[in-house]
């Protein structure tokens, strides 16, 4: 196995993939690229039909998945607000590739069984596959989709995100093979001598202590521990330092424990989720999850140094947990609101990522939304960075 990966900021795309093309044939020394993996700047969108034949004509006849991107990440850099192309090849002996291409009218039913996504995936459960998805965020059910391919692949990792650089449905462009899609969710699956480790930080420290659900309505959250959640808030926010007082206005977050037999709680344990708003009439908050009572819950706050050392914790552990030598390349996803945005100059994620992994390929785009497993499920996220780290599974 091995994996190179590039990046261009010319403002033509066939110089921007030629470049891109030069240094990862260079990288792969004469492997030959089995799966091609690019990203595109809306700044090329009059030109997105033309991208796959192009990567073909430069790297040989391999399996091309790909998408338009706000920001493209590749090489371990990334490139935002400007034209931007990002090309990681693969050579992946001993590994089946897939393609995959699914419009929303044909997902499964929510109670369809494995079998049903055997069928739509093309993949058989028993070949132990992993998943990268691309989406597009107008026309795809992305929840229910990684609900109904956990349940059917149960021990199979599924990363990627939702395309970007689109603004309305059919503005963004999904790469599957040599087709060009506007719709619905494309994607790979990887089976055989291939295992992927997923790292997904959702850069915020938690605030107070984990209390119990006791009332709510749906995604409505009307209690904790018998108290309105806004009172609670606001009693956090009254012993909160003064420099955090401005994060309570617009990144304040619920974490949801996703291991409730767990005695003590850690990083990476809680599913972050949006709140929308507050019911002043009853002190609840509107929350981007379906809650139950009982459920353990923690409000949590987010910035640009809370995001780093997230990011660091998340790495680290997985250093602990792994070889990195093992390692022979690595995509992420990462959201539009990180990157420049957040920390206000780029190359902070991908930096740390080298930081502690070393000169492992990386590539990948800034998202509209980011697919990485907490707990034993997939979720959708926002904000965060979600790391696909590929290994052989059997090791030489």
């Amino acid at each position: 196995m091995r994996w190179a990966s590039a990046v261009s900021d010319s403002a033509s795309l066939d110089d921007a993939l030629a470049a891109c093309a030069k240094r990862v044939v260079a990288e792969l020394e004469g492997a030959r690229a089995d799966l091609a993996v690019v990203f595109v700047s809306p700044h090329f969108s009059a030109e997105y039909k033309r991208l796959p034949q192009l990567v073909r004509d430069r790297l040989g006849n391999q399996t091309v998945l790909g998408c338009s991107a706000s920001g493209v990440i590749g090489g371990g850099h990334e490139v935002e607000q400007r034209p931007g192309v990002s090309l990681t090849a693969a050579s992946l002996p001993g590994v089946d590739i897939t393609p995959i291409h699914l419009e929303d009218a044909a997902l499964p039913d929510l109670d369809a069984g494995p079998q049903k996504w055997e069928e739509v995936t093309g993949v058989s459960r028993d070949r132990d596959p992993h998943f990268v998805l691309l989406a597009d965020p107008f026309s795809i059910r992305m929840e229910e989709m990684l609900a109904g391919l956990d349940f059917a692949y149960p021990g199979s990792a599924k990363i990627g995100g939702l395309a970007s650089g689109g603004d309305r449905p059919g503005a963004n462009a999904l790469y599957s093979g040599q087709g060009v899609h506007r719709g619905g969710v494309v994607g790979v699956a990887l089976s055989g001598n291939i295992v992927v480790d997923t790292v997904v930080a959702q850069g915020c420290r938690p605030i107070g202590q984990p209390m119990r659900i006791t009332k709510c309505q749906g995604n409505l959250l009307l209690e904790v521990e018998g108290r309105p959640p806004l009172q609670v808030v606001q009693e956090l926010y009254q012993r909160a330092p003064e420099r955090d007082h401005p994060l309570f206005q617009g990144s304040l977050f619920l974490g949801i424990v996703m291991d409730e037999l767990q005695d003590h709680y850690r990083l990476g344990d809680f599913l972050i989720r949006n709140l929308f708003g507050i019911d002043r009439e009853s002190g609840g908050f509107l929350v981007g999850a379906h809650l139950r009572e009982h459920q353990t819950v923690q409000f949590h706050l987010r910035d640009a140094e809370t995001a780093s050392d997230d990011l660091r914790a998340m790495l680290s552990q997985y250093l602990t947990e792994h070889d990195p030598t093992n390692a022979q390349g690595a995509l992420l996803f990462s959201c539009v609101g990180r990157g420049s945005y957040l920390y206000g100059h780029p190359d902070h994620d991908t930096g740390l990522f080298s930081e502690h992994l070393g000169p492992v390929p990386l590539g990948g785009f800034f998202c509209n939304g980011e697919i990485g497993q907490v707990g034993a499920a997939t979720y959708l996220h926002g904000y965060t960075s979600s790391f696909g780290i590929f290994r052989p599974r059997f090791p030489e």
